[in-house]
């Protein structure tokens, strides 16, 4: 293997060294676990100027549940695309199952994220994700991804 797995943590300069994500769409501020191709753990501090709080809600801020998806997208993206044969290329979204939404997250959260992935045939992959703050869950559901060949 020409190029070892970065190690644990690592924060934004690492993480779009793996993923095309920029801001303001790169929704990871730090990677604490990975397990390349099987595990990720990130995390992602929601602030109050955070691009989508003006709108959603002005009067009472709540992160848009699109917006966990793709954070927790994301952080499948990291353990997939560190890997070697994915080095340098995309994984696009392209499936979310039983999605459930349990706590509305707020500027002062901390989303932990967490992917696990279960089944890779060839470039389509599935994984099942959560977003937590804390020990309360904010989200959970069952993403598919392909890689770009």
């Amino acid at each position: 293997m020409s190029h070892p797995f970065p190690a644990v943590p690592f924060g934004r300069d690492v993480i779009e060294s793996i993923l095309p994500h920029r801001d303001p769409f790169l929704l990871l501020d730090e990677v604490t676990e990975l397990d390349p191709g099987h595990r990720v753990v990130a995390t992602l501090e929601v602030k109050e100027d955070d691009w989508w709080v003006p709108g959603h809600f002005p009067e009472r801020p709540v992160m848009p549940g699109v917006l966990i998806v793709e954070a927790m997208a994301q952080a499948g993206a990291v353990a997939v695309l560190v890997e070697e044969e994915n080095r340098g290329r995309i994984a696009f979204f392209a499936g979310i199952d039983d999605c459930r939404f349990k706590r509305i997250v707020s500027p002062g959260d901390v989303l932990t994220l967490t992917c696990e992935i279960n089944s890779v045939r060839g470039p389509i992959g599935r994984g099942k994700a959560t977003a937590h703050v804390g020990k309360e869950l904010a989200a959970r559901g069952t993403l598919t991804f392909a890689v770009e060949r």
